[in-house]
């Protein structure tokens, strides 16, 4: 069963859905029969093929007429239409791990490939030689290249790359000879580098290399006279501020703040946009939540002007998608859950699953708020699509935002789907 996808698997996108979720809950598999034919093209006779349940029972239970109540028929259906365990009450099934396990694989080769066919080549100066002008731009299209990797790999994956990336510009900066025009090039690319770096190592929880290199990035950046990359080497260390305590959150919120004048009011808007983005963050967590709305206000009029214009690379991820789902974390900080859900809903439904880190450090928050709102069997369910995900990415930010959504749910544990994802955690 492990190898072989049955012709009766059902779309993720109907998996997806509340009215099939719900079926499932309550294992009405004639409903889900039904769409499975109606909307899928899976014949009755396929799928009572697949189940080892005769062609008449299928159709008998498709029109509402009886159930399926026995323990192996259950996993049969459940193994045949590719159901995942958690939506029917069961432990992950053995075909779940071992796709996940490839897509994972696939996604990391996929990745690695199409990168060593598309990075820029280099120009190679020749040694003691005069640093050639053009080779500030073609670091920094190589830095835009390389950050594609973070899509779909974790820190504990990128660090040495990104790092090995910044320790060959310095090294050019300290030993070569160039122009001024070229020196300032290279530390604005410099800059980004150390950025990059220090966003991986953060991820993979090298918390001390991620600062050094975000100060490196901030002195680089100053440097440079590119206020764009200072700012948001300000940014990258007042995110890392809001993980300590009272008094560090409340200098981090600080430190955004000045991330934001420090960029200015003539930053390209996309930068103006993830700048007020991650000071709306820094309020949310801080538990400031009328500042909080008046910065996402500003990240959104700041993401409205964007007009086609090329914006930085290391700023053009910022989106409509990504705003709404900075509001929805925002509102769960504050604890504000009918505001947090729908846009997190909303914005999850169109976020694709090869973004495995982000999608579930993301659907965190959803249960999150969830169990703010005291929907706790809807929490477990999203907790378990997050922690499928999370499974082999290298990096420990999902688990550790996990971690006190699972210990809420500890307190529900006689609940069966609760009892489900708990030792899904453990295993």
């Amino acid at each position: 069963m492990t190898g072989h996808v049955p012709p009766t698997a059902l779309p993720r996108e109907l998996l997806e859905r509340p009215d099939v979720r719900s079926a499932l809950a309550a294992h009405d598999f004639g409903t889900v029969f039904h769409v499975a034919r109606a909307e899928a093209g899976i014949s009755y006779s396929q799928i009572a093929a697949e189940c080892g349940i005769k062609p008449e029972r299928v159709g008998t239970l498709a029109k509402g007429n009886g159930k399926v109540t026995s323990f192996e028929k259950i996993v049969r259906i459940t193994d045949a239409l590719r159901i995942p365990g958690h939506l029917v009450g069961l432990a992950p099934r053995p075909w779940e791990t071992q796709a996940e396990a490839g897509r994972r694989d696939f996604l990391k080769t996929s990745a690695a490939a199409s990168l060593a066919v598309g990075l820029p080549e280099l120009s190679r100066p020749s040694t003691g030689g005069r640093l050639d002008s053009s080779l500030p731009e073609q670091l920094r299209q190589r830095t835009a290249r390389l950050r594609r990797l973070d899509d779909v790999l974790g820190g504990g994956d990128t660090y040495r790359t990104y790092l090995g990336e910044y320790q060959r510009t310095r090294s050019l900066l300290r030993h070569r000879s160039y122009s001024e025009e070229t020196g300032r090039g290279l530390l604005s690319v410099l800059a980004e580098q150390a950025q990059q770096a220090g966003w991986a190592a953060f991820d993979g929880g090298r918390h001390a290399e991620a600062r050094g290199l975000y100060e490196a990035s901030q002195k680089a950046a100053a440097d440079a006279g590119d206020a764009e990359l200072a700012g948001n080497a300000l940014a990258f260390l007042a995110y890392q501020g809001l993980r300590g305590d009272g008094q560090e959150r409340q200098a981090a919120v600080q430190t955004a703040a000045r991330s934001c004048a420090t960029a200015g009011p003539d930053a390209a808007p996309g930068v103006r946009a993830l700048l007020y983005e991650r000071l709306a963050w820094a309020h949310a967590v801080a538990g400031n939540g009328d500042e909080t709305e008046r910065a996402l206000d500003a990240a959104h009029a700041a993401l409205a002007e964007v007009d086609g214009t090329p914006q930085p690379h290391w700023a053009a991820w910022v989106d409509e998608t990504e705003l709404q789902i900075m509001s929805g974390r925002c509102w769960t900080e504050l604890r504000r859950p009918l505001r947090a859900v729908p846009v997190l809903e909303s914005a999850l439904a169109r976020y694709d699953d090869s973004h495995a880190r982000d999608k579930a450090l993301y659907l965190s928050w959803l249960a999150d708020s969830y169990l703010t709102a005291g929907e706790v069997e809807q929490a477990a369910t999203v907790t378990g699509r997050a922690l499928n995900l999370s499974s082999g990415v290298a990096s420990v930010r999902p688990r550790e935002r996990l971690e006190p959504v699972l210990a809420r749910l500890g307190e529900h544990q006689a609940l069966p789907a609760v009892a489900d994802v708990l030792e899904q955690a453990r295993s």
